[in-house]
C-alpha cells in the first residue's frame, strides 16, 4: 500500500525554524500526488551585523541539523530535501559533495537534493552556460563562498549582489521590489543567466516574471531545489508560474 496522499513521491524537507519562504514556495510548487513533510533546524533569530556572525549562523544550524534529519525521516519519503543553502556552498563543489553524501548517511541511505547541486544542474538545462550573475541574502564572507562553488562547477560570477539581510527572520523579508532592483544592478548584456541564492528569500514567482523581462534564464534556488527533487525522483509534471526550469524541463 502507498501513503493515500503523497501516492507518487513523499518528500521530507529540512530548513532552519526561521525560514518562511521555503515552505509555502516548495507546496505552492507541489504536483498532484506528492507531498511534503517539513523538519525545523533549531536556531535563534540572531542579528547579523558581521562576517563572524554569519559564521556562528553556521555553527548554529550544524548543531541541530542530524537531529532535525533523524525525526523527519521516520515518515519514510523517499528523499531528503536541503531547504536551505548557505552550508551547500561553503566548502566548494567537493565539500557539497561531502555534504550530500554525510546528510544521506544521516537519512539512511536516502538520496539527496540540495541548494548547491541543484542550481548547477539547472543550469545546464539553458545549454552552455558560463557567465551568471547571482543575488544573495549573504555577508561578503558567505558571498565569497557561493563564488568559489560556481567557480569550481566552470561557471564565471560576472557580478554578485549581497544584500547583507541583517537576520535570518529578515532574510524573507526582502520585497519583490528590492530583489528586481538587484537582478537590474546585476544584468548586462554579457550575463547569461541570473541566479538568486538562500532559500529564505522568496523568489519563485518573481523568477519566473523576471525571465520575461530580462530575456534569460532566472533561477531561484527554491525552485531548482525542488525542480530537482521531483526530477531525480521520476515525477515530470511541468509546473506552470515559476519560469522556465519547472515548466518546461
Amino acid at each position: 500500500m502507498t501513503d493515500s496522499i503523497g501516492h507518487r513521491l513523499k518528500l521530507a524537507v529540512i530548513a532552519p525554524s526561521t525560514n518562511t519562504s521555503v515552505q509555502p514556495e516548495m507546496d505552492d510548487m507541489r504536483p498532484a500526488g506528492v507531498t511534503n513533510h517539513f523538519g525545523r533546524i533549531f536556531i535563534p533569530d540572531d542579528p547579523i551585523r558581521s562576517d563572524a556572525d554569519f559564521e556562528q549562523l553556521l555553527v548554529n544550524i550544524r548543531a541541530s541539523m542530524e537531529r532535525t534529519i533523524e525525526e523527519v525521516i521516520t515518515c519514510d519519503p523517499a528523499r531528503l530535501v536541503m531547504g536551505m543553502s548557505s552550508e551547500t556552498f561553503w566548502d566548494g563543489a567537493e565539500g557539497a559533495k561531502r555534504l550530500e553524501k554525510e546528510m544521506s548517511k544521516v537519512a539512511g541511505g536516502r538520496p539527496v537534493s540540495m541548494g548547491s547541486d541543484a542550481v548547477n544542474e539547472a543550469l545546464k538545462c539553458f545549454g552552455d552556460i558560463k557567465r551568471i550573475a547571482v543575488v544573495t541574502p549573504y555577508t561578503p564572507a558567505a558571498d565569497k563562498r557561493v563564488i568559489g562553488y560556481f567557480e569550481d562547477c566552470g561557471f564565471e560570477v560576472v557580478a554578485l549582489e549581497g544584500l547583507k539581510c541583517s537576520s535570518p527572520v529578515q532574510i524573507a523579508h526582502t520585497s519583490e521590489r528590492v530583489l528586481r532592483d538587484a537582478m537590474l544592478k546585476i544584468d548586462d548584456p554579457s550575463v547569461e543567466a541570473i541566479v538568486q541564492v538562500g532559500t529564505n528569500l522568496a523568489c519563485a514567482r518573481l523568477a519566473g516574471i523576471a525571465e520575461f523581462w530580462l530575456d534569460k534564464p532566472v533561477v531561484a534556488i527554491n525552485t531548482a531545489i525542488y525542480w530537482h527533487a521531483l526530477r531525480a525522483s521520476g515525477v515530470e509534471d511541468k509546473v506552470q508560474g515559476f519560469g522556465s526550469l519547472l515548466a518546461e524541463y
